[in-house]
């Protein structure tokens, strides 16, 4: 007896989705990427897409400069805020936080700040008190995303998904590709989800919370 394996159907996993095209984006999938038919993906940012400008308010007269790229993968769209907390002479800390007002670390006075955004805050004449307030507008546009094949154990903002695919999709290096996409306001079925061979538990969990939060809700 022969046995056959049939493979994902495009759009299996849909349980549910809003009404018109409301669920459905035209996503650009980035460079070398191979994504499954009800696989999930990812959105990270193109640096080199992305501007930031910076503005002050406070009373120490150090200045803040940018990394060249200012941003990582994982930025978002909005007002990243460094805000003293712990004054120093010739120093201080500053608490970073992203758009959505969660912090993300401490910026030391003359340390490089690596993360989703990238700078450096010096020491000036007058030193810094608490409540300085550095803040840097990460401006985007469409073309300053692009969406990759999710995985649980990178560090580029592809652990997050945001969506699903519903077909299969093949990029080549230097090649982007348009592909159909439920980002919002949608239900996927669990057991149909083209996931990760290696994906934990744990991890499964962590994509369905980041799925919920852009309301994509997996059922089983």
């Amino acid at each position: 007896m022969t046995k056959f394996t049939e493979g994902r159907h495009p759009g299996e996993a849909i349980f549910s989705e809003g009404p018109g095209a409301i669920s459905r984006d035209n996503v650009t999938v980035a460079e070398s990427q191979t994504i499954l038919a009800n696989g999930l993906i990812s959105k990270v940012a193109v640096a080199d897409g992305v501007t930031v400008t910076t503005s002050f308010a406070g009373t120490g007269n150090g200045a803040i400069t940018m990394a060249d790229p200012a941003v990582n993968t994982k930025v978002k769209d909005g007002v990243y805020r460094a805000v003293c907390i712990e004054p120093a002479s010739n120093g201080g800390t500053f608490d970073v936080t992203d758009p959505s007002g969660k912090s993300i670390g401490s910026a030391s006075v003359g340390a490089a700040f690596n993360k989703e955004i990238k700078f450096t805050i010096a020491d000036g004449a007058t030193d810094f008190v608490a409540g300085d307030t550095f803040e840097m507008l990460v401006v985007t546009n469409a073309e300053s995303f692009t969406w990759v094949a999710y995985d649980p154990e990178g560090s580029d903002g592809s652990e997050i998904p945001g969506g699903m695919s519903i077909y299969p999709v093949t990029t080549g290096e230097g090649e982007t590709v348009k592909a159909s996409a439920l980002t919002r306001l949608c239900e996927l079925n669990g057991h149909c989800i083209a996931w990760p061979e290696d994906i934990t538990d744990a991890q499964k969990v962590d994509a369905e919370q980041a799925l919920s939060a852009a309301s994509v809700i997996v059922r089983y």
